[in-house]
């Protein structure tokens, strides 16, 4: 427990001497096709049912959702040009412990 998809994945690059930035640039890329095979599968799921939710709602969520996402990769990856990971390894093992 206490381990994600991205975390595994930006370790194994760092094993595999990728860069810091590449690393994360590589482990939030694979993020892009879960992301859409869970919203695929949840939409598909979803079409055979009644209606129970408000489409500008949902739409307006999503939007803001891809913002909030975008800005927070973005200020990652401008982080890990000058800095390390340490402060995220030190968060996961006080949160582990």
């Amino acid at each position: 427990p206490g381990v994600s998809r991205a975390g595994a994945t930006i370790s194994m690059a760092l094993l595999l001497g990728y860069q810091r930035e590449a690393a994360a640039r590589f482990a939030l890329l694979l993020a892009i096709p879960a992301v859409i095979g869970a919203a695929t599968l949840e939409w598909s799921s979803a079409m055979g049912e009644e209606a129970t939710y408000a489409t500008g709602p949902t739409v307006l969520a999503t939007v803001v959702s891809f913002v909030a996402a975008y800005a927070a990769i973005a200020w990652l990856l401008r982080w890990l040009q000058t800095r390390t990971y340490t402060p995220f390894v030190a968060y996961r093992v006080v949160g582990g412990v």
